[in-house]
């Protein structure tokens, strides 16, 4: 039996009432539903197009433009999206969660398409075919987005929301090119290792067991790294997302050395919930989110101090041949904004980038993500695109495609 059919059946039968029990003992009504989907490896359902036939009409005379107005001019009238499920909602799973419809009747720009997909493979399929106004892609994609031109550079200075998300998101190298930006910040997320009973010792506690929980993703090869970077001072890990052959080498070894049928790699926080609260895994590596429901739920969870964490930024692209870049850049500027972000945090389980939004509903997100805690902030070494000249530094460096082989072969 292949480990994905194995890992589908355990999981399969723990999905019944002790993960269940968590959620409802600290009140998440349809937690299964509801699980952040912040990363490429969060699975969903297939969402319509809003337009109902799955492609937006077109609009007379409107054309791909180069580039939009000095000002942010009078709306073209349409727009297409392509995200990640969860991130956008219109009122489709429930009339409280609705941050579309709003954006219509103040721009008067429909929604005309709002794809929403699973992965990150998924999303660079849909670009393939179809060109959309504005995409939402996780960091790994984003490097190819901008290094291929299927994205273009933003005038932040049309977007009023911008200058209130802190540098150190807007600065990310996953988001700027040549001086050049390329992606508004919009929802993120950070990695913890979280366990009960005694404490750990060491960095690399999370590899050291087959009883573990990862995340299924290439990128969580830039934890095993590091995890080197402490316990393997001489390998010189210096930026876990910018991995020389070597190292690459020695972070792929960690991971394998008790690689078994025991470990857990999991695509969705409902799984991490599912194989924690039942003791099929002594580690996991989970959200904040995912802690804080287990706390509440009155369980002795903590996490491993590691001091520095890895983390991401989901962000907002413009699409290279937007045939609506008024729209587009009307909907860059809306979801910025703190009142955007505070219904989205609330909605996905993740930080919001706009520090504004840290009140009401999203006030305890805020909270356990420390999103106002500028030190905090600062220990997190935030993904982005692993190339081979080492994120442009110069070097010799591993590319994406080179950690998605090594971790194809991994998690077979």
């Amino acid at each position: 039996m292949s480990r994905d059919r194995l890992r589908r059946t355990r999981l399969g039968a723990l999905a019944g009432a002790l993960a269940l029990a968590v959620c409802a003992s600290v009140g998440v009504a349809g937690a299964a539903e509801r699980v952040p989907a912040s990363s490429p490896s969060v699975p969903s359902s297939a969402v319509p197009s809003t337009s109902g036939t799955g492609s937006a009409p077109a609009t007379p005379g409107a054309g791909p433009s180069p580039s939009p107005s000095a000002s942010i001019g009078k709306g073209e009238g349409m727009l297409q999206v392509l995200t990640f499920q969860g991130h956008v909602e219109y009122g489709g799973a429930t009339l409280g969660a609705d941050w579309v419809t709003p954006f219509e009747k103040l721009t008067g720009c429909r929604v005309a398409r709002l794809d929403r997909v699973r992965t990150s493979a998924e999303m660079a399929d849909r670009l393939r075919g179809t060109s959309y106004d504005v995409i939402s892609p996780p960091p790994d994609l984003a490097g190819r987005l901008v290094a291929d031109g299927t994205v273009k550079a933003l005038d932040t200075t049309l977007l009023q929301s911008y200058k209130d998300i802190p540098k150190r998101l807007r600065e990310l190298p996953a988001l700027r090119s040549k001086d050049k930006v390329y992606g508004v910040p919009y929802l993120w997320g950070v990695n913890r290792v979280m366990y009960e009973g005694s404490a750990p010792e060491g960095a690399d506690a999370l590899y050291r067991t087959d009883q573990a929980a990862i995340r299924d993703s290439p990128l969580s090869i830039a934890d095993a790294a590091l995890a080197l970077k402490e316990t393997r001072p001489e390998l010189g890990v210096k930026d876990p997302f910018q991995l020389t052959p070597a190292q690459l080498d020695a972070a792929e070894r960690l991971l394998a050395e008790h690689d078994g049928l025991g470990r857990v790699y999991w695509r969705s926080s409902l799984e991490v919930i599912q194989s924690f609260s039942t003791g099929a895994v002594r580690f996991a590596q989970a959200l904040p989110y995912d802690l804080d429901l287990f706390r509440r739920a009155g369980r002795a969870v903590k996490e491993v101090d590691t001091g520095a964490t890895t983390g991401w930024v989901d962000s907002w692209m413009l699409g290279a041949d937007a045939a609506s870049p008024n729209c587009a850049y009307k909907w860059l500027d809306w979801m910025g904004s703190a009142d955007v972000q505070r219904a989205a945090a609330a909605w996905t389980g993740l930080a919001p980038a706009n520090p504004h939004a840290c009140d009401g509903g999203a006030r305890h997100l805020c909270d356990i993500y420390h999103v106002r805690d500028d030190r905090r902030l600062k220990r997190v070494l935030f993904a982005a695109r692993p190339t081979k000249d080492c994120g442009g530094l110069g070097g010799e460096c591993t590319d994406y495609p080179e950690w998605e082989k090594r971790w194809k072969n991994l998690v077979k």
